[in-house]
């Protein structure tokens, strides 16, 4: 890209510590004696100038393994969990570690990861702040975006898979229409940091997108937001089935949320599907072993993972990041009306 820095190397450490690039080398590794002045140099130069080593280079040409780190927005999440064994299965034929971690929206979220020596990063994370994405960028790794919002504002060398949920969403407002819903709800994720959702969240933007394609009403009845735990989330159903404006449709943003919903209908005596349709996301196993059993959108997490590890390699080669779209499979079970 026009205007791009280019990532630091070794040599403009050498210079800017003034010593030879062995004596990096040796510092870096932590193999040789090197002097404590020239030691402080080389970490400082290093410092300033954000100089990452690329181990994923030297693993490519086998020596030795390399970490890749996936950042999330909930590790406890099982479609995570999933994703995250395909991309193990993957990567450790290859000579890559692979760790998950929490997105974090502090001060020392970056440098942390910098210090871990991580060779580089997936991100699968609707929270994450778009400048700590860049600050990874920036930094010389590797970067895969999952492509869970829009992350317009970023730039420089960045992979993105689109996995499908803007479309898969789209397709589980369509089924419930299809099926006589006519009061549909998205469900919104539960947070405790106000982080909820907005059009550039590509969930809800193809739930918004579908419903005002549909002639469906959009409105403050559409949307069920801003809940801190699921128990309020549970809670706020109740209130919306006894008392409510009317709710025969709720599409929501992963299986957890659906689960929520349906234990809370069947809680109030509404008969589901036949006066409450529900859709989850993620094609959980929890979903599928509920009874009724959960309505959801299945991802390819396989091929997620497969495209993931080869677009790293192809950065790591210097070569630029081609996009990577996927499609996702809906699976109407007895949360929904049969079409």
């Amino acid at each position: 890209m026009p205007g791009r820095k280019a990532a630091p190397t070794r040599k403009d450490v050498a210079c800017m510590a003034d010593v030879s690039e062995t004596i990096v080398s040796y510092v870096l590794n932590n193999n040789r004696y090197v002097s404590a002045e020239k030691r402080r140099r080389v970490l400082e130069a290093v410092e300033a100038l954000r100089y990452r080593p690329n181990s994923i280079a030297r693993a490519l040409k086998g020596k030795g393994n390399s970490h890749i780190l996936f950042i999330v927005d909930n590790v406890a999440n099982e479609y995570f969990g999933r994703l995250i064994q395909e991309i193990d299965a993957v990567a450790y034929d290859s000579g890559y570690l692979v760790s998950l971690m929490g997105a974090k929206n502090d001060e020392e979220f970056v440098s942390r990861i910098l210090a871990r020596q991580v060779d580089a990063v997936i991100i699968s994370s609707a929270t994450i702040a778009e400048r700590f994405v860049q600050e990874l960028i920036d930094a010389g790794l590797p970067v895969v975006l999952l492509m869970t919002r829009d992350y317009a504002a970023i730039r420089g060398r960045a992979a993105r898979i689109y996995t499908g949920i803007e479309s898969g969403i789209m397709a589980a407002v369509r089924l419930l229409h299809e099926t006589g819903c006519r009061h549909i709800v998205h469900v919104d994720r539960v947070s405790r940091s106000g982080h909820f959702s907005t059009r550039q969240d590509l969930r809800f933007r193809g739930f918004c997108n579908q419903m005002e394609a549909l002639g469906l009403p959009l409105d403050e009845h559409a949307i069920l937001s801003h809940c801190e735990s699921y128990e309020a989330l549970f809670d706020a159903i109740c209130a919306r089935l006894r008392n409510g404006p009317p709710a025969d449709g709720f599409v929501c943003r992963n299986d957890r949320l659906a689960l929520t919903v349906l234990s809370a209908a069947l809680a109030c005596g509404r008969d589901v599907p036949g006066e409450v349709s529900i859709v989850g996301f993620d094609n959980t196993d929890a979903g599928m072993l509920m009874r009724p059993a959960l309505s959801t959108v299945s991802h390819d997490q396989a091929g997620i993972a497969r495209a993931a590890l080869e677009l790293i390699e192809r950065m790591v080669r210097g070569e630029a990041p081609p996009e990577r779209h996927f499609v996702t499979r809906l699976l109407p079970r007895d949360t929904t009306r049969r079409p």
